[in-house]
């Protein structure tokens, strides 16, 4: 199989279905940030850190692999002439929210409880976990403007909400872990 099809060559591309639309086209730039966040991910469990987070890092890749088919799917493709999904995987489930979820609740039980807004940095992962967290809720917002053209399945969306919120608290529990500096953001006052 050849990497390079010349069907993109004028700018459009093709959706799981065959349905052909512009690169810059909203479902695009939808699962494409998806595939960024992705390779964010890949970036943070590339780091030196607990295994415990390596592997729960690994599973969002994995998740993030079903999210990105099914924004690639539009509505009326998702279901084949015979009744059957297009896709035929397992799709984001409330198991795989309850992972972060955890995740969360158990990083925050070793963490001081946050009384301000931290500037990201401190530690190179730490930022790294911070940049993939931007990546995350842009790759949210380009999924809700989707969802506002054609429904997107909601657990899409919560997913990806979460999984801000799981990045967030990473970025301070690895702080933590690595004695890295969690600079308080304390507003001037004019």
């Amino acid at each position: 199989m050849k990497v390079y099809t010349k069907t993109g060559d004028k700018g459009t591309t093709a959706l799981f279905g065959g349905t052909r639309v512009p690169k810059h086209h909203i479902r695009i730039e939808s699962y494409g940030t998806v595939d960024e966040l992705n390779s964010h991910i890949g970036l943070i469990r590339d780091q030196e850190m607990n295994p415990l987070y390596k592997k729960v890092l690994e599973r969002v890749q994995d998740r993030l692999f079903t999210l990105g088919a099914i924004l690639a799917t539009p509505p009326e493709k998702e279901v084949l002439k015979n009744g059957k999904e297009r896709l035929n995987i397992a799709k984001i489930s409330k198991k795989d929210i309850e992972l972060l979820e955890n995740e969360i609740d158990n990083m925050e039980e070793a963490l001081p409880p946050m009384t301000h807004f931290v500037l990201p940095g401190g530690h190179t992962t730490v930022s790294y976990c911070h940049i993939t967290r931007c990546v995350c809720r842009r790759a949210e917002r380009l999924a809700v403007h989707l969802n506002e053209i054609e429904p997107v399945d909601s657990m899409v969306l919560t997913y990806l909400n979460r999984l801000s919120d799981y990045l967030f608290v990473l970025a301070r529990k690895l702080s933590y872990d690595l004695n890295a500096d969690e600079v308080k953001w304390i507003p001037e006052k004019p």
